[in-house]
């Protein structure tokens, strides 16, 4: 009886050590876990400049964190950049903080740190009981290049003559390899690109003075290296005074019949709205969307020359309203609305067939807001032109269309009272007169005069 009590006592002791044991078992299993902590480093770039901000993130989902340190390694050195310590849960716990994120500047000026190569080193360390209790540890390196040099830009060609919606061509060399480069004109950027006749570092841009920029707007040459760093230089130049029209659009009843019903699919009419009201969301929001898209598109040129001389224009054609016309629109004899119109409108015989203007690709061709179905021709370095409420598109996106070749036929779609074709030029994203691509000799002295002497240095 009592060898029986005693195996009860055993074999219950047994049991509740193995209760007991299982769970510490599996307490310690998670106190000890040996996963180190995650990073992550996002670094703009692989070079830094002045002044550069980057982001970090840590995490630690099973322990929690215990410390982050963030530091530039220059020469052997370590300068710590960022240190960061994260409570405890208490002895039987892990960290209360299991992910984060911070924001280091790293400026190498104030650390005293010259030119060249470093290491972006952050080190992590969790709550695990790994290691006598100082837990698992994290490092991450990422190479990076110190360049707090400004790139040198130098311009190539010396006489530049524009007027208020006027364009110009500007060759320059940089003396290192920069993402970003071309002619800053007030606060718009013309981007350049490598001079397609194999000159190593000399670079060439179209740029504009927007029709409302004026004498004292200020031109230079800008690169921005990988580092951030910015180099600007002047350039000579000079900006002819030029002042634009005066227009009138009287807006009718029969206008406005006409003419909204076009667009009951991409501006509905509001509830309570009027006929003129309407017309106004159209004239001035839909106008600026269809802005910003063609802008979006013109981002994207081809680093080719497509085009040679003159650009041509609607064959047997009377202009109707001018490049940069300051219009006020009508209604029942009250100015209801200004608008600044941004091209030429030619009127021909009703459907006329409409030429390119010169060789280019097509990078747009379909709908467009108040220009209805519209051509968007690129001709290469960021210069478009542009054909408008046409009553019929004949050429496919992304083809290549001869100077001559036909893109359409005039028409009255988007915001149009009659069969016409609104003609544009546009550099990069600025609106400029299709006069001066039109004038042969303005062409000759601009533009092909300074790339025949470059092509042939």
């Amino acid at each position: 009886m009592k060898e029986k009590k005693k195996n009860l006592s055993l074999g219950f002791i047994a049991v509740l050590a193995l209760l007991l044991l299982v769970p510490a078992i599996g307490f310690l299993a998670v106190r000890l876990e040996g996963k180190k902590p995650e990073i992550q480093v996002d670094l703009p770039a692989p070079a830094v400049g002045a002044s550069q901000a980057f982001s970090i993130s840590v995490a630690d989902s099973r322990s929690g964190l215990r410390r982050v340190q963030v530091a530039v390694i220059k020469e052997g050195r370590a300068h710590v950049l960022a240190e960061e310590t994260y409570p405890s849960a208490g002895f039987f716990g892990g960290g209360r903080v299991e992910e984060t994120q911070l924001t280091v500047v790293l400026e190498p000026a104030a650390l005293g740190l010259d030119d060249g190569d470093a290491l972006v080193r952050v080190f992590a360390e969790d709550r695990s009981w790994r290691r006598w209790w100082n837990g698992n540890r994290a490092v991450l390196e990422k190479p990076v290049q110190i360049d707090t040099r400004a790139p040198v830009v130098e311009a190539v060609t010396k006489i530049h003559n524009v007027t208020p919606g006027g364009a110009g061509l500007a060759a320059y060399r940089v003396d290192e390899d920069c993402p970003r480069h071309g002619v800053r004109v007030g606060d718009r950027f013309f981007p350049g690109h490598p001079a397609p006749f194999g000159q190593d570092g000399l670079n060439l841009a179209f740029f504009a003075l927007a029709h409302d920029q004026g004498g004292s707007t200020p031109l230079f040459l800008e690169a921005r290296d990988v580092a951030g760093n910015v180099g600007r230089t002047g350039f000579g130049h000079h900006i002819r005074a030029k002042r634009f029209r005066s227009d009138k659009i009287r807006i009718s009843e029969r206008f406005l019949q006409q003419t909204l019903p076009k667009f009951d699919a991409s501006v509905p009419p509001a509830e309570g709205e009027t006929p003129v009201e309407r017309f106004l969301r159209i004239n001035r929001d839909l106008r600026k969307a269809n802005y910003q898209q063609l802008t979006r598109i013109a981002e994207q040129t081809d680093a080719r020359l497509y085009w040679q001389g003159a650009f041509g224009r609607l064959p047997g054609s009377a202009r109707q309203a001018g490049f940069a016309d300051r219009r006020q629109y009508l209604y029942q004899g009250k100015v209801i609305d200004r608008q600044v119109h941004l091209g030429i409108d030619l009127a021909s015989v009703e459907h006329s067939p409409v030429p390119a203007a010169n060789t280019g690709r097509t990078t747009f061709a379909g709908e467009l807001g108040i220009y209805g179905r519209t051509v968007l021709l690129d001709h290469g370095f960021g210069l478009f032109s542009m054909y408008a409420h046409l009553s019929r598109i004949d050429v496919e996106p992304d083809a290549v269309v001869s100077r001559g070749d036909i893109v359409g036929l005039t028409g009255t779609s988007g915001l149009a009272g009659g069969d016409h074709l609104h003609f544009s030029m546009i550099v990069a994203h600025t609106f400029v007169d299709p006069v001066e691509w039109w004038d042969a000799d303005w062409i000759h002295n601009n533009i092909t005069t300074k790339i025949e002497a470059l092509a042939g240095e």
